[in-house]
């Protein structure tokens, strides 16, 4: 499995719904197993930089090509790109989880 994060930050708190709904049109895009738009809620004590994540997961290396080939992908980039500061992306291929007992 190939889990996708990806963190935005937007300096015009003014756009930071609008850049939100620029990026949910990604979780319509079939290819995922799971697709998350996230605010980040700023808790950590050493870096609050982020404001926005996105967060998939997929079957394999094929799925998030094809994910990132819709036509959703562009669009979302198209409304999103001129209002958003920076983009930082991580892939990395999963092993399973371990799940620790609560």
């Amino acid at each position: 499995m190939i889990r996708h994060i990806v963190f935005f930050t937007v300096p015009d708190r003014a756009n930071l719904e609008t850049v939100k709904s620029g990026l949910s049109i990604l979780t319509a895009i079939p290819h995922a197993r799971l697709l998350e738009i996230g605010t980040n809620v700023k808790t950590d004590q050493l870096g609050t930089d982020i404001d926005l994540v996105v967060y998939g997961e997929f079957d394999d290396e094929a799925a998030l090509a094809a994910y990132k080939a819709h036509p959703n992908y562009q669009l979302s980039i198209e409304r999103v790109r001129p209002l958003r500061e920076m983009r930082i992306a991580a892939d990395y291929e999963s092993a399973t989880a371990v799940r620790k007992p609560v």
